[in-house]
């Protein structure tokens, strides 16, 4: 499979797909299980791993790092994404409500804890989750530049950060913030247009893509806009000798800003069949047909 490296880091890379453990504590799947399902992935071609401190109640880290430590020379074939600047209510905390924090404090609390987790001591690429209205630019700067220094954390990025809170962040931190993970999918084309995938493109940030299937909606939603879009497909599906899953996913990937989709399937075969879109040819007219059916209407 295809690796996309970052432009302005040349010792970063990710696979042209990503695989996405947000629902890992929901499989039920043992540690050796998912040793299994990650040989499975790598022989794909990918080694991208994306993951939160939040994830599954917190404990999705701790999941995949007893996988990890059952097969401690898996570690290094593949890159572990993680995120933080959120605190979430729930068992083993005492938080009155949902909220940010991307103090210095709790960013570089929430690296080590997830290293002890993980049972890592680096984490490829770190992602601040949200932006957050309380964000100070400068203490955050200077935590992230610390953790890259001490080698906690190889590389940055954000999560959902829109231009300007991009900038800002830039404009305080040394290193390159890599990446910016944001929703995009046949459902979600917003950021085509509104400025955010324009400026990943201008800034040389490599766009990651959640939610894809746009959480299932693509295949099983009932709105206008997923009937448009289902219909798009099934005509489109025989044309070109792909699933639906693949069409989605070949759409996303013939954009120019060079996307990593963020896949969420914890099932084999789902997984072997997106991958071969990496090498399918998404023509001209079709991707507009695609985009037809999301926005409801013609280009102008």
């Amino acid at each position: 499979m295809q690796r996309v490296p970052a432009p302005l880091d040349s010792r970063f890379s990710m696979s042209r797909l990503a695989m996405g453990l947000w629902r890992l504590a929901d499989w039920g799947y043992s540690p050796a299980r998912l040793v299994s399902l990650t040989e499975e992935l790598l022989e794909l071609g990918i080694t991208t791993f994306d993951l939160a401190d939040i994830y599954g109640d917190y404990r999705c880290e701790a999941l995949y790092g007893e996988a990890l430590g059952l097969a401690p020379g898996l570690r290094e074939k593949m890159e572990v994404v993680t995120k933080c600047g959120i605190k979430l209510c729930g068992e083993g905390n005492d938080y009155r409500l949902n909220h940010y924090d991307s103090s210095a404090q709790h960013v570089t609390a929430s690296v080590e804890s997830s290293l002890r987790k993980l049972g890592t001591d680096y984490i490829d690429l770190l992602l601040l989750h949200r932006p957050d209205p309380l964000m100070h630019a400068d203490t955050l700067a200077d935590a992230l530049q610390g953790l890259l220094d001490a080698g906690k954390i190889r590389a940055v990025g954000v999560s959902n950060f829109l231009p300007h809170q991009f900038e800002l962040l830039q404009s305080r931190l040394k290193a390159p913030l890599l990446v910016n993970q944001i929703e995009v999918s046949p459902l979600h084309s917003a950021p085509m247009f509104d400025g955010q995938l324009d400026f990943c493109q201008r800034e040389r940030v490599l766009p990651m893509a959640w939610s894809p299937f746009g959480g299932g909606e693509l295949f099983t939603g009932t709105s206008e806009a997923a009937l448009r879009v289902q219909a798009c497909m099934e005509q489109l599906a025989p044309e070109l000798g792909m699933e639906p899953r693949q069409l989605a996913l070949a759409w996303l990937l013939r954009h120019p800003s060079n996307m990593v989709p963020v896949l969420g399937s914890g099932k084999v075969e789902r997984l072997k069949a997106a991958a071969k879109a990496v090498a399918a040819d998404m023509p001209l007219e079709a991707w507009f047909m695609l985009l037809r059916a999301s926005r409801g209407r013609d280009v102008d």
